[in-house]
């Protein structure tokens, strides 16, 4: 072993002094160095322009940066929010409120409002009947829509046959409960429908409505053809057929065809021989009630055919015709 080297005692006091002196300069150096390392691992570059003059690439990039993260760089509390976002947490900082510092105006927005409301089942059948022209109920067996299920189940009925509601009376069946009612009314008499004009009653509302406009004298229905006006859409049917020549029935027994049902329920007895209209003085038949009117006047003595040229009148409208040729 080697020999220690001798030390005097006054340079030992003076090394002494001198290892004093510096332990708390490295100390302090130390304390320094600990500040500066932030709490967690982290790599800033930070790069002067000094250093390189901005070219035109490096400049889009920044004014993007810049752009993107404008609001990382909001002074907060004196100091720029980048500087309070690497700054450690202290004891009493609040997560919570460091969190805030990334809110926006844009993203600071109620959620609820940008979820979609559950539609109930009122919503959806309205959006159908939106979707379908107001007619979501549609008819399997053709292209007929309709906006309640009632009447589509009454439709349907057209198709099958189906007659549900049966008269208590005579036992005859209709499809809907309305032309059972009507029916019915036949057998008991009852007339809910009063004239407001006059003191007639009756059973159906529409049979009313024809009666009013014999007071008022309104033809509301009107010939496309030659302008004669109606009271009664079934009269105008009746006229148009005598435009356009249609006879749409047709005899049983023969090939004759008629353009109205009277017309053909006439010529049925021609071929029966009934004769349903009777005079009530001398019994004799009659196949049509005008027949029977004319025949009437001859006991009674009645003449309502008058001439509009002299002063002559007559039973019966056939003669009234004769008459007439003399005058022209």
């Amino acid at each position: 072993m080697r020999d220690q080297p001798h030390v005097k005692p006054e340079e030992e006091s003076e090394m002494s002094y001198i290892k004093q002196e510096a332990e708390p300069v490295t100390s302090c150096i130390k304390e320094e160095q600990e500040d500066e390392i932030p709490p967690f691992p982290m790599t800033v570059s930070v790069k002067s322009e000094e250093d390189e003059g901005p070219s035109e690439e490096s400049e889009a990039a920044k004014q993007s940066t810049d752009s993107s993260f404008q609001h990382l760089t909001t002074k907060v509390d004196g100091r720029s929010q980048t500087d309070s976002l690497l700054a450690p947490l202290s004891d009493s900082d609040d997560v919570t409120s460091h969190s805030s510092d990334f809110n926006t105006d844009e993203e600071d927005v109620d959620l609820d409002q940008k979820v979609p409301k559950p539609l109930n089942e009122s919503s959806l059948k309205r959006d159908a009947k939106e979707c379908a022209g107001g007619k979501p109920f549609g008819c399997s067996l053709c292209d007929k829509r309709f906006s309640q299920k009632a009447d589509l189940e009454k439709h349907q009925r057209t198709h099958t046959g189906e007659k549900p509601f049966l008269c208590a009376f005579c036992g005859q069946r209709f499809t809907e409960k309305g032309s059972l009612n009507r029916h019915t009314r036949t057998h008991t008499g009852e007339k809910p429908f009063a004239c407001s004009l006059c003191d007639k009653r009756f059973s159906q509302k529409i049979l009313l409505e024809r009666h009013t406009r014999t007071h008022t004298g309104e033809k509301p229905f009107a010939c496309s053809l030659c302008g004669q006006r109606f009271t009664q859409k079934g009269h105008l049917l009746l006229h148009t057929r005598n435009h356009t020549g249609k006879k749409p029935l047709a005899c049983t027994l023969c090939d004759k065809k008629f353009s109205q049902k009277t017309h053909l329920e006439k010529h049925k007895h021609t071929h029966t021989g009934v004769k349903p209209f009777v005079c009530t003085c001398c019994g004799k038949g009659f196949t049509e009630k005008g027949n029977l009117n004319q025949h009437t006047s001859t006991h009674t003595g009645e003449k309502p055919f008058a001439c509009t040229l002299c002063d002559k009148r007559f039973s019966q409208n056939s003669g009234l015709t004769k008459h007439k040729r003399k005058h022209t």
